[in-house]
């Protein structure tokens, strides 16, 4: 379903910002004459431009002016100096001061540091996007501030969803989020790493080692959402006793394996928290 009659601005034109503008355009939630998109670099723009028809310009002010809804894409470093220009304009009534629809994904930004500096009045989605959003297939954790109303959840939600799937839970949380969802796809690529690197040492080649392997992700992960069960059901259905998948399964318990994948998220939590470079 589309936003409709709402232009659709970015503030930093990188990966994720393309992978939700083409979402979008392509789920047909907006077309390419409501989206606009600010960038510090010409040729990324004149990409953006070439690829999607998207407008481009090197000014903030400029898309905060045309847009209703603001998507936040830039680091989390620089983005201070850009809510406080923004701010600065709107004071000055270079930019006009109405209601915004303020979408962030920046790392580790609170809700309330965007509040201090753009106002608490206005609606304020903070997003916790991963990077599988670059395939369509992303996994977004999404809070939202008291002055998001009904209408801009749903076009929150409309947004996100063209790049995958949302959950909507209260930004305390968003750390955790991003030790699951955030950092998650890298947990599955070591894993696959390590089947692959086990698979040549046990003979077989590169490339079949990598198609066995990939196809053996896909097809656990479709079975597991064809049947309903839980993967401890599915586990228990696969092992043998006294088979070939209990004695792997007991070289990973023997190992710690549940516990590590634990440790591992809880340190990425701990780590978010760390790594947030403005507190709230």
């Amino acid at each position: 379903m589309a936003v409709l009659g709402k232009n659709i601005g970015f503030i930093g034109g990188g990966n994720m910002a393309e992978a939700i503008a083409g979402g979008m355009i392509q789920a047909g939630v907006c077309t390419a004459e409501h989206i606009w998109a600010s960038d510090v670099s010409g040729e990324r723009l004149e990409y953006l431009s070439r690829t999607y028809g998207i407008h481009t310009g090197t000014d903030n002010g400029e898309v905060f002016a045309a847009c209703d809804i603001i998507i936040l894409a830039v680091k989390p470093q620089i983005i201070d100096p850009v809510l406080t220009d923004l701010a600065e304009k709107c004071r000055t009534g270079e930019v006009a001061a109405r209601d915004r629809l303020i979408v962030s994904i920046a790392a580790g930004i609170p809700i309330s540091f965007i509040e201090s500096r753009l106002g608490k009045h206005l609606p304020v989605v903070r997003v916790m996007p991963n990077t599988p959003a670059l395939a369509l297939s992303g996994m977004s954790g999404m809070s939202v501030n008291a002055s998001v109303s009904e209408q801009d959840r749903e076009n929150a939600t409309r947004i996100l969803e063209s790049i995958g799937k949302v959950l909507i839970l209260n930004e305390m949380y968003l750390d955790a989020v991003t030790a699951v969802s955030g950092s998650g796809p890298a947990y599955v690529f070591y894993f696959l790493e390590a089947m692959m690197d086990g698979a040549a040492a046990l003979g077989l080649s590169s490339e079949d080692a990598e198609t066995l392997t990939l196809e053996t992700l896909k097809g656990a992960v479709t079975l597991l959402e064809a049947r309903g069960e839980t993967p401890a059901d599915l586990r228990r259905k696969v092992t043998s006793p006294g088979g070939t998948t209990e004695a792997a399964l007991n070289v990973m318990t023997g190992a710690g394996m549940a516990d590590t994948i634990a440790a591992a998220m809880k340190a990425a939590r701990d780590r978010a928290r760390e790594l947030s470079p403005i507190e709230g």
